[in-house]
């Protein structure tokens, strides 16, 4: 079953590689044929067979040759593996199917933030309607969890957006909303603190090796997409030993 769902992960990923593409350019996902950006050239089916095609291809255009971002075999291998450890997580229940999904937003907005410094509204109006529908139907946090932890996950980073005087933009403040709605407290402060931890060590090492100036932007998603994963992942494990070293 690991293998089922690492390999249902790259085809998700295959898909995300065109939501990321075509969102932040105002084009839809589910209409058009995949082709090459470069010439134009439409892909056939075998050209799109998740990181075998890419590997078959040398990830390189088919017609012209220009080459293929790595982007695409990344975010297929990294959602690939994603679904796997989700699955390892919550096995066959309503959850997993609810986090499989909070997992493809995370990731699309992850990559989007990288290239484009921005979250698309339609993705977290997305996100937010699969909380919504598949919260109910996995019951896993109850209604005031979720509503405290989108209050939370929001809350924190509209604050830090007006200390910072906009160095955090509202797409980062409503994706973070939008998960905490998913994960619920306390899980949600988990997430919030590996977010900002995550994120200000990388923008250390940025900093040190002079990749990035102080006043240069840095995109939050990718850090509010792992902080939340991880939360998700092993909140339960931090959490239990909070307790036994700390309230016993």
């Amino acid at each position: 079953m690991f293998l089922f769902f690492f390999l249902v992960g790259l085809f998700i990923g295959s898909f995300l590689n065109v939501v990321i593409h075509r969102l932040p350019r105002g084009e839809s996902v589910v209409h058009g044929r995949s082709h090459c950006p470069a010439c134009g050239y439409v892909l056939a089916w075998y050209d799109l067979v998740p990181v075998v095609s890419y590997l078959a291809l040398r990830g390189r255009c088919r017609s012209c040759g220009t080459p293929i971002r790595v982007r695409y075999l990344l975010v297929e291998l990294l959602t690939g593996a994603v679904f796997a450890a989700l699955f390892y997580h919550f096995g066959p229940t309503p959850a997993l199917v609810k986090y499989l999904f909070l997992a493809g937003v995370l990731l699309a907005a992850a990559f989007i933030d990288l290239e484009h410094y921005l979250i698309p509204n339609r993705l977290v109006l997305a996100g937010l309607a699969g909380a919504v529908i598949l919260g109910f139907v996995a019951r896993d946090v109850d209604l005031w969890s979720a509503l405290a932890g989108g209050a939370a996950g929001a809350g924190f980073w509209a604050v830090v957006a007006v200390i910072s005087k906009g160095g955090v933009g509202g797409g980062d403040v409503k994706l973070a909303g939008v998960a905490g709605f998913f994960v619920g407290w306390p899980s949600i402060a988990l997430a919030l603190f590996l977010t900002v931890a995550a994120g200000g060590l990388a923008a250390a090492v940025l900093l040190l090796l002079k990749i990035k100036g102080r006043k240069d932007p840095m995109p939050l998603a990718p850090f509010i997409a792992a902080g939340t994963l991880a939360a998700i992942l092993w909140g339960p494990a931090v959490f239990g030993w909070y307790r036994q070293v700390f309230l016993v």
